[in-house]
């Protein structure tokens, strides 16, 4: 797998990532996640399937893992990975702050995580991933930024920001919600000196919700590095979904699916790797056997014809967001 760079930090990026939001937690809201792990939610299983996951990945090229302090145990299997991994430098890994994993090691828990966008919480969450990760820190988002949590307005954390980027850390914001476009829009615009604080993005984009696109385009052309996540819409593009009211486009992938030899979750990355302002395209993969079909997408090359029938697919970001909120942890 081709390395390409990062926006114009000095990173080389693998063009897919493997995100461990539903590797790293018993819990995940990805159609059918509980029967990807067995429903096994032993600490050690699952640390296994992590380590093995992450192994393969590397195998397969992947050169970006993405993680988060709320991803239950994600940053400690990743760091027992990277123990094991010591002679190798050519990976890079991103994490988040701003969320605080709460479930308690269950899959049905009142609450998943609590988000607190505060300096208190920049401030203890930063040493804890470091201590995990080491030198491999090298991109540090925002977890889930959005204008309602004020974080772009706080002078604290925004000074914290542009210490830990005066140390050489990435520092980058992830994206979610109806609002995506104008937080990012609001973030590019947050400079000292001639340079911006944000360099990196990790937004949910996707056959279903393109309405940050413009943003996006304008932030990849001031050189920051852009991360795709939720390219399948939490599994909502893969044969699982089984919703009615997806009926329609699901039987249009399944027939564009059979023309490019591929499923339909190929398909859909396909798109998104189409894009040129995508730098790294998240597979939220639980399975080798769904990482190396997400993989299969870099083969890809789709004609103008049926990238246009792609891009009907988009609906209102209300709809969309609405549909997610939906999704059931399991």
């Amino acid at each position: 797998m081709d390395l390409i760079r990062f926006g114009s930090t000095r990173l080389m990026v693998s063009r897919i990532g493997l995100g461990l939001a539903a590797l790293g937690r018993p819990g995940y809201i990805n159609i059918g996640h509980g029967k990807d792990l067995n429903f096994d939610y032993d600490i050690k299983a699952m640390q296994s399937q992590t380590v093995k996951m992450l192994d393969f990945a590397y195998r397969l090229g992947i050169r970006y893992f993405d993680v988060a302090r709320s991803y239950g145990r994600g940053e400690e299997f990743l760091s027992h990975w990277i123990e094991g991994n010591r002679e190798r430098k050519d990976f890079i890994v991103g994490s988040k702050w701003g969320y605080t994993y709460t479930a308690d090691w269950k899959v049905n828990a009142e609450k998943h995580e609590v988000k607190e966008h505060s300096v208190d919480v920049l401030t203890r969450q930063y040493p804890e991933s470091k201590k995990l990760l080491g030198d491999y820190l090298s991109v540090y988002h925002i977890h889930s930024a959005t204008l309602d949590s004020g974080v772009l307005d706080n002078k604290e954390v925004l000074e914290k920001l542009w210490q830990l980027k005066e140390s050489g850390v990435i520092i980058g914001l992830s994206l979610s919600g109806t609002g995506q476009g104008e937080t990012l829009d609001k973030a590019l615009n947050i400079q000292s000196g001639g340079g911006r604080l944000f360099q990196s993005v990790q937004v949910t984009w996707n056959l279903l919700e393109q309405s940050s696109t413009d943003v996006l385009k304008k932030a990849s052309a001031n050189g920051c590095g852009i991360i795709v996540k939720e390219v399948l819409a939490n599994g909502r593009l893969t044969n699982r979904n089984v919703d009615l009211s997806f009926k329609n486009k699901k039987e249009i992938l399944d027939k564009l699916a059979v023309k490019y030899r591929c499923g339909i979750d190929s398909l859909s990355m396909a798109y998104v790797l189409n894009q040129d302002w995508a730098n790294v395209v998240l597979s939220g993969a639980s399975t080798e056997e769904q990482l190396k079909s997400n993989v299969e997408s870099l083969k890809i090359v789709l004609d103008d014809k049926d990238i246009a029938i792609l891009e009907s697919f988009k609906e209102e970001p209300r709809t969309y967001w609405n549909s997610r909120a939906q999704l059931n942890w399991n």
